[in-house]
């Protein structure tokens, strides 16, 4: 009687709150309470599975490897070759000597017929430009903005020259590689086209249209290439070309084009002016010419990838169906399961 009187005093029934609805943040998604799909493999199907891959993979790597070899390719490393007999002992004493000419000749032989447009690349080896010092010693801002910029800190130690700031500072820029070549073929020079080299992303982003070449290699020690101080940044493609730095020891980085087309026999005569100093640190330079397939230029190690990747699945493929044929294994024995294994064991 007491609990029924005390459940009826306050002249009315109390509401109680509700626990049906969820809280808002429960959600099959973020308790990772959604269906899933748990294939069970099973001897044929992963067997199957292998032998799809290694027919699709061949084939992608043949057509891959084809179109790679249908590229044509000169390289010509020039660096040994171009330094004079009596500086052969002593090649950093040449290339570091202003007074002494660096023009050298080489001639290249076209295999087979390449045609138009011919891309030119320069190579360099065993050249890190991938360092973190030489990496980081740019300022992308000044590239933009030039002398309104004034926090070169990060272009040490290439960020100042006789008391002034230099555009653009830094290791990269000041080590603008700076060798020519000059095409000659029947006697007549061949135009090399060095516009639209590099991204437009980078001409029209990253490098200023209002930012010119300012106190550039004025300094004691002189690095590579100079600048026209009369052309802004965003039109020295060469520079910009340069400053998309590497991430390995090799690399090429685009020269220019010939957009004429070569027979095959033709000899070129290409006259290069030797001047970037690649011999204090056993570094090479090699002059490329090549053609252009759909994929790119040449690279054998893509399809050949394709093809080995390809081939080892089947032949896992055949192991595996060959295994599966001397030890069969019923599909879900429980007499596998690992507590009747033990039974069985024991």
């Amino acid at each position: 009687m007491e609990a029924g009187s005390a459940s009826g005093s306050g002249g009315g029934s109390q509401s109680r709150p509700s626990f049906s609805r969820r809280p808002s943040a429960f959600h099959k998604f973020t308790q990772q309470n959604l269906p899933s799909c748990k294939p069970a493999l099973t001897p044929g199907s992963v067997i199957a599975i292998f032998i799809l891959i290694g027919i699709v993979f061949v084939p992608v790597g043949l057509v891959t490897l084809r179109v790679s070899q249908s590229v044509i390719e000169i390289v010509e490393r020039y660096d040994v070759e171009c330094i004079p007999e009596e500086y052969k002992n002593n090649k950093v004493a040449y290339i570091r000597d202003s007074s002494i000419s660096k023009n050298c000749s080489r001639i290249l032989k076209v295999s087979k017929h390449m045609k138009a447009p011919i891309y030119i690349y320069y190579q360099l080896d065993n050249y890190y430009q991938n360092h973190r010092r030489y990496v980081k010693s740019r300022s992308d801002r000044q590239l933009q903005e030039g002398l309104k910029y004034k926090d070169i800190s990060s272009c040490k130690p290439e960020e100042s020259s006789n008391g002034l700031p230099i555009v653009p500072c830094g290791l990269i820029a000041w080590s603008l590689f700076n060798d020519t070549f000059t095409f000659i073929h029947e006697s007549v020079e061949l135009n090399v086209n060095r516009k639209n080299i590099a991204w437009q992303s980078d001409r029209d982003h990253k490098f200023g249209k209002d930012v010119y070449p300012f106190n550039f290699q004025n300094g004691t020690l002189v690095g590579g290439k100079r600048l026209d101080p009369n052309i802004p940044l965003s039109e020295q493609e060469d520079l910009i070309v340069w400053m998309r730095t590497a991430a390995l020891p090799s690399f090429r980085k685009l020269y220019g084009r010939i957009e004429v087309d070569l027979d095959a026999g033709d000899l070129i005569n290409v006259d290069i002016v030797n001047n970037y100093d690649t011999y204090s640190f056993g570094g090479k330079k090699k002059l490329v010419l090549t053609t252009s397939g759909w994929l790119g230029s040449k690279n054998d190690f893509l399809g050949i990838a394709y093809m080995v990747t390809g081939f080892s699945c089947i032949f896992i493929a055949i192991a595996f169906a060959l295994l599966h044929v001397k030890y069969p294994r019923p599909y879900r024995d429980p007499a596998f399961l690992s507590w009747n294994r033990k039974t069985n064991e024991s």
